[in-house]
Order: C-alpha cells, then structure tokens, then sequence
C-alpha cells in the first residue's frame, strides 16, 4: 500500500491519449477505487511542464504514479517527465510501472504477456464491479474497440478487437487518394441515412459499421459466456454504441479504476 501521505496517481497511456487520475484513500478488493481530477492530453504532444501544471494542481504532498501504458514511446515520456519534475525537488515524485502480474485477475487466453494492459485493467475493474455470480462482457471504445469476456468466477478469459471510429477514419483519408479526414464521429446521434455528400457517407458507414459490429459482437460473447452476462461499456467513444447495448453499466474511466487495484500489489518503493 502506498505509504501514510502519499498521494496515489494513476496514468493511463493509449495510442491518443494520456490519461492521469487522483486515486481516492480506502482501497479495498470488494468496490472500485474512486479516481477523481481527471486530466486528459494527447500523447504525441505531452510535455513535463504539463504534468507539473496538473499536479500542482490535483495534488499536494509526495506523489506516486503508476504508469499502465499500450504506447511504448508515450510511456518512455511521461516517466522521463515524472523523473524531471523528481529531479526538481520541488516535492518527492516516484513512480511505478504496472504490468498484468500487478492486477487482481487471472488471464487466461493463449498468450497472457500479449494482452494489453488496459484491457486487463478494465476486466480486473469489472471483475470487482460485477455481481458475484454472473459472468460480464466489457466493451472499451477508444482508439481501438475491444469487446472482452470476463467469467462468473473474474477470470478474463479473451474477447475481440477491432478499429474504433477515428482509427478507421483515417484509414480512409490516408488510404485512399479523394477521401477526406472526417471528425467529431463519436457522438451518440444517429448519422444521416442516406449520406448526401462524402463526409455524411463516411460517417454513416462507420457510425452504423461500429454499431453493428459491436452488437454482433456483444451477442456472440453472451452466446460463449453463457449465462445472462452484465455489460459495461467503457471508452472515449462508447457514444456511437450506447444504443446496440441497451442495459449496459456504463462506467467512463473503467481503466482508471483498473489501473488504481494495483496499489496492493505494488507496495514496495522503487
């Protein structure tokens, strides 16, 4: 457990986005970690003066942060900057990475050490916030889309994935030679159908393309699962797929949440 004091911070790097939250005190394995004064920045424009901005801020004291991450240079970056603002002894600043051995869920697909850490993030949250007794599906709309399963007993047992919407955008743009670059795509409205020009066209392929995909593929997980599984819907643009998963539990920082389970097993300073 972090030491007496210590302000627990935990950092979610995508392939987009750094993620950074203030973990709340009381961390038990029966609730989800509370996390609170989120900030988002884009990893390819990350600074160390933005996250000294942030924790003066959102945090007084000595600070931890665990760094969870599926983007290798992002990550590289932010622990230099977190080793900078150390460096200025203005406050004590450590840090920690965490890997899948750090969270609370058995992994068992056919190569563990391959498995994003975020989606084992979001399964380990799921697996504490799920009914005892009933297995869940996790869908995780980001940069890529993830649909995972989780069984009764929270073991993360695989799933699928595929583009998110930005991702499969700029496919387009930059794989073809006349399509333009179309954003804002993650918004829960139904896009126009017909599409009356290219961009209403892009955006109704992929807008009802993720939709049903992601209903498919929710379907075919409860049909593996077996049971009447819980869904959770997680994700920058869970928006556009809200509507396919009628009576999912919707819970927006779900890798957060996940990340901040770690603080039992990373109880030894580094």
């Amino acid at each position: 457990m972090s030491p007496a004091g210590e302000t627990v911070v935990v950092a979610d790097v995508g392939n987009t986005r750094i993620k950074l939250a203030v973990v709340g005190a009381g961390i038990t394995a029966t609730r989800l970690p509370e996390v609170t004064l989120r900030q988002d920045l884009l990893s390819r424009e990350f600074r160390p003066a933005n996250l000294q901005q942030w924790l003066d801020r959102a945090a007084a004291g000595t600070v931890v942060v665990l760094v969870a991450s599926v983007h290798d240079r992002a990550a590289v970056g932010l622990e230099a900057a977190i080793a900078e603002v150390a460096a200025t002894g203005h406050r004590a600043v450590r840090q920690r990475r965490v890997t899948r051995e750090h969270l609370p869920i058995p992994v068992e697909v056919d190569e563990p050490n391959r498995v994003g850490i975020d989606r084992v993030a979001a399964a380990a949250a799921v697996a504490v916030a799920k009914d005892a007794d009933r297995p869940a599906v996790v869908v995780d709309c980001g940069t890529a889309t993830t649909v995972d399963l989780v069984s009764a007993d929270g073991r993360f047992l695989g799933g699928a994935i595929l583009p998110g919407p930005g991702l499969l955008a700029r496919a387009l743009a930059e794989g073809t030679s006349r399509l333009p670059a179309v954003a804002d795509l993650d918004s829960g409205a139904l896009p126009a159908m017909p599409g009356r020009n290219t961009q209403q066209a892009i955006a109704a392929g992929i807008g009802f393309g993720m939709r049903g995909a992601v209903g498919r593929l929710v379907a075919e997980a409860t049909a593996a699962i077996g049971g009447e599984p819980q869904v959770f819907l997680t994700g920058g643009s869970r928006g556009i797929v809200r509507d396919v998963v009628p009576g999912a539990t919707e819970i927006p920082d779900l890798v957060l949440h996940g990340i901040a389970l770690a603080v039992g097993r990373l109880q030894s300073p580094s």
